[in-house]
């Protein structure tokens, strides 16, 4: 049985029609009348020149390509390893600015409580402004209130901070995804989504050792300002060599050169209508809500990455605990640990990233050319499965007491099922909405943040009473009933309850 691609019923347009092709010519340069045969298609719409237009994303060459991703990914991870480096410090943050055990937490976790109104309004914005300037603006708005996270001197302004830091940095996250499907066709996308996940998921993992180091060597005040000197660079690169990726906003500009080169009313396929920047705006930030609301393979994603992303907030948030109240190490020596995690993120992409572009290729044959986010699903299937095995095996490994390898074998084990079954599950979303994937991003991601910002807060208290052992078996049971269904519900009802959905603009 052939699945089809719901977005492949939509016709694109492949060509610039230009009335004047001499003055269009003279004028534009690249524009080019590539459908000169064509009697019913409007000469002004401005669309790409040819398929292989070089001002199309798609077309960049490949160095063009990764460098792209390359730097939004270690935007990412600035934005996540801020949210961790603070682990090992928060003994030490509570101790100068006089906070209790969970007003520490509330610090620590807060930063990421910002990352679900974050995208809700800067997924839209870079669909109507372009992901450039809402990138350089954002990343420079988490560099200035996380350098003033560095100077606090009172828990209220460490809190506030914190927060605003985190809908700056939320930006660098989200974006990412949408960047890389606007560089990256079908049949690459396994691979860079991989990539694109596993450098900002070191961040989680990362921040920890260097933010013991840190605290070790200097003090916890170095976190932020290390922190800001780290972004502040990524967010120049960006200003000074990032090109608009956004397929409409290029457009847009074309069409918009045009209008002041020629004197004619030349316009993209957004611009249809003249819509107002008030009405695009008011359209674009509705877009993730209306989504959430209406699409139920959003809602179904959307409660699987929370419950994925919940445990791995419990995970970084206590695994360094763990070390030094039960295994008696160092503040330094406990981030060293979280390498395991590292190892698994590793693996995961070493074999998850090539795997996933082999059997969309497969399937793509097997289905006669045709397409689907099904496609994407095979790859969450092992990852699914790692999951509890890894919950279980690091559970009871530091229950009993074992030696400190076969916890960190369970760790590993848990990192690589996250990276698998989370890349499957946010390229099946870019696939099944290419249209607005950034709105379609922070539609599935407002879930995923609370449970990333709540479940840090109760899970030391459920240490307490269960233990490592019942404790993560807990866990793992809620995931075989929320994760193991999973990819079998969508790739047997996916398509039907993408039907569902209401039409979307």
């Amino acid at each position: 049985m052939t699945i089809r691609n719901f977005d492949e019923e939509k016709a694109e347009v492949a060509s610039v029609h230009v009335t004047d092709e001499e003055r269009g010519r003279e004028k534009s340069g690249s524009l080019v009348n590539a459908n000169p045969g064509s009697e019913t298609a409007d000469p002004l719409l401005v669309t790409w020149a040819s398929p292989t237009d070089p001002s199309n994303p798609l077309n960049w060459s490949r160095p063009r390509k990764w460098s792209i991703l390359l730097i939004t990914s270690i935007g990412g991870l600035v934005t996540l390893m801020s949210g961790a480096m603070l682990a090992p410090a928060l003994k030490s943050i509570g101790a100068d600015l006089h906070m209790m055990g969970a007003e520490t937490e509330l610090a620590l976790s807060i930063y990421v409580l910002a990352f679900a109104p974050g995208p809700l309004l800067l997924g839209p914005c870079s669909e109507v402004f372009g992901r450039r300037w809402v990138w350089v603006l954002s990343g420079s708005w988490y560099v200035l209130w996380n350098t003033v996270c560095g100077f606090a001197n009172t828990k209220g302004l460490m809190i506030a901070a914190r927060f605003l830091a985190g809908l700056g940095a939320s930006a660098e996250f989200v974006l990412s995804t949408p960047i890389s499907s606007d560089c990256f066709r079908p049949e690459e996308r396994g691979k860079s989504m991989a990539i694109k996940q596993f450098i900002p998921l070191l961040g989680p993992a990362l921040g920890p050792i260097i933010g013991g180091v840190i605290t070790d060597s200097l003090n916890w005040r170095w976190i932020f300002w290390v922190l800001s000197i780290f972004d502040l660079v990524v967010v120049l690169a960006v200003f000074f060599f990032f090109p608009e990726t956004h397929h409409p906003t290029i457009l847009a500009r074309k069409a918009a050169a045009l209008r002041k080169t020629t004197g004619l009313k030349y316009y993209s396929a957004t611009e249809i209508g003249s819509p107002t920047l008030t009405d695009r705006l008011r359209v674009g930030l509705s877009r993730p809500f209306r989504l959430l609301l209406t699409q139920p393979i959003i809602q179904f994603m959307s409660v699987f990455l929370s419950y994925n992303f919940g445990l791995l907030y419990i995970l970084l948030s206590t695994f360094a605990t763990l070390w030094i109240e039960h295994y008696h190490q160092s503040v330094g020596t406990s981030g060293l640990h979280y390498i395991a995690i590292v190892i698994g993120y590793s693996l995961a992409v070493v074999v998850g990233g090539p795997t996933t572009d082999r059997l969309w290729a497969f399937l793509k044959k097997k289905n006669a050319g045709a397409t689907a986010p099904e496609y994407r699903v095979p790859l969450m299937i092992p990852g699914v499965l790692l999951i509890p095995i890894g919950l279980f095996w690091y559970g009871w490994a530091a229950e009993s007491h074992l030696h400190w390898a076969m916890v960190d074998v369970g760790v590993g084990i848990l990192g690589c099922g996250f990276i698998l079954s989370t890349v499957a599950a946010q390229s099946y979303i870019v696939e099944a909405f290419l249209e607005y994937n950034a709105s379609a991003a922070a539609a599935s991601q407002v879930l995923r943040n609370f449970f990333a910002f709540a479940f840090p807060i109760f899970s030391p208290r459920m240490y307490a009473v269960l233990g490592y052992g019942w404790g993560n078996s807990l866990l793992a049971f809620v995931f075989l009933a929320i994760g193991v269904p999973a990819p079998l519900v969508l790739w047997k009802y996916g398509a039907r309850l993408r039907e569902r959905g209401k039409p979307q603009r």
